[in-house]
């Protein structure tokens, strides 16, 4: 009897999932297409830094093309966030919201706002490791319901500190924005600092941590909401969405650390860093992800910034992942064994 109501209850759950994940198809129409945006953006990377903060903008404007192969421009505001690549990179990852008024009648309407994520560096492999870190994200969508869209951006940027204003010729892409994508879903960004690892919903909370594990990831915590946000469905159903991907094993950047929470040598060693759940269902999340392997491999080559030797090496990886899976002994020993049970 015990075994039929956890089947009964688990395919509540996933029929639960399923009814939200199609809801959550509704994408805004920034993101509806997944064609690259062009824009072209001209700002003063210092003032940036010096003016801006977590609660302070600075005016801009944006540039977009339209689709009928004109460009368009938009006033908008900009500021600097994040940590790391705060402090790290050339060009400071930053939040971009497009005016209301400005936005009206274009592909922003409706944004609250942006993340903007530009390459690290000005080196040319820099936009090989964002293209990469795309692909993460990408990735994300295959295998979970719950994700934040992103959309390519093809940016032609001035930097107004340059004396010779010369253009340079990036890829990044945008993010949208943690309360639209909760709103999706009826739900709403859960705003605590910490939450048990008891009150997350299990079945999307292994396919995160799934997730995190194929791609590499240690640098994540559910329990103090460590690049991730929680989403809040109802009073009680907590979702995890996952985000920030540059120091992970198949984006692989020079400037990657191991996170000080886990013993590992190198960015490209795994560890399964989930709580442990039904094994049931933990077994359940594993066949999700192997009927979903030959999506997973062949989505590297449609990347249209990623180059052979990216898309070998990414697949490379991935394949280690699956090694893990469709082995019995190994995914014992590296996931059920590896669970974290505090």
């Amino acid at each position: 009897m015990k075994c039929f109501l956890r089947r009964i209850l688990v395919g509540l759950i996933t029929v639960f999932f399923v009814i939200s994940g199609l809801k959550a198809q509704k994408m805004a129409p920034l993101f509806a297409t997944q064609e690259p945006l062009e824009m072209k953006m001209s700002f003063s990377i210092k003032e940036l830094r010096k003016k801006t903060n977590d609660s302070t903008y600075m005016d801009t404007s944006v540039e977009f093309m339209t689709e009928d192969g004109t460009w368009e421009q938009v006033d908008a505001e900009i500021r600097t966030r994040g940590n790391f690549r705060l402090e790290n990179c050339y060009y400071p990852p930053m939040r971009l919201k497009v005016k209301k008024k400005s936005r009206e009648g274009t592909p922003f309407s409706g944004q609250k706002g942006l993340k903007v994520v530009f390459p690290c560096s000005k080196n040319k492999n820099a936009l090989d490791f964002v293209g990469k870190e795309f692909l993460a994200y990408k990735l994300a969508e295959e295998v979970t319901p719950y994700y934040f869209p992103t959309r390519l951006i093809k940016i032609t940027f001035v930097n107004g500190d340059d004396k010779k204003k010369q253009e340079q010729e990036l890829i990044g892409f945008i993010i949208e924005d943690d309360d639209l994508v909760a709103e999706r879903f009826g739900g709403s960004i859960y705003d605590e600092k910490k939450i048990g690892p008891s009150f997350m919903e299990a079945e999307a909370s292994v396919r995160h941590d799934m997730f995190q594990y194929m791609i590499g990831n240690t640098d994540w915590s559910s329990l103090f909401t460590h690049n991730q946000k929680i989403m809040r469905i109802g009073d009680d159903t907590f979702i995890p969405l996952a985000y920030d991907f540059d120091m992970t094993g198949i984006v692989n950047p020079p400037y990657a650390q191991v996170s000080n929470l886990v013993e590992l040598e190198s960015i490209t060693d795994r560890l399964y860093r989930g709580f442990c759940r039904d094994p049931q269902l933990m077994q359940q999340v594993r066949q999700e992800f192997l009927a979903k392997k030959d999506r997973i491999m062949a989505l590297a080559e449609e990347q249209l910034y990623l180059d052979a030797s990216d898309v070998k090496n990414v697949n490379s990886f991935l394949k280690d992942f699956f090694r893990v899976l469709e082995s019995d002994n190994f995914f014992q020993k590296e996931v059920l064994d590896k669970c974290r049970t505090y």
